[in-house]
């Protein structure tokens, strides 16, 4: 997977996915916690990008989406 995606294909990625499931960002193989998802913005100009910010952390990830993400056990 690329390291930057576009808004379009994470739409595509989550339209296969039950609209009422809760999202969550995983976040660093090193310490690896679930965190909400929080308001979304888009900077214009020049170097124009969609954020998605953090919205606190939900705890440890599980081992079986570690194990899916590729993330080592720690």
């Amino acid at each position: 997977m690329p390291s930057e995606i576009t808004v379009g294909q994470l739409v595509h990625q989550l339209q296969s996915f039950d609209p009422d499931l809760p999202v969550y960002l995983a976040i660093n193989p090193d310490w690896p916690y679930a965190h909400r998802i929080g308001r979304t913005m888009e900077i214009t100009g020049a170097t124009g990008a969609v954020y998605i910010a953090e919205n606190g952390q939900e705890g440890v990830l599980p081992p079986t989406v570690r194990n899916q993400l590729d993330w080592a056990d720690v």
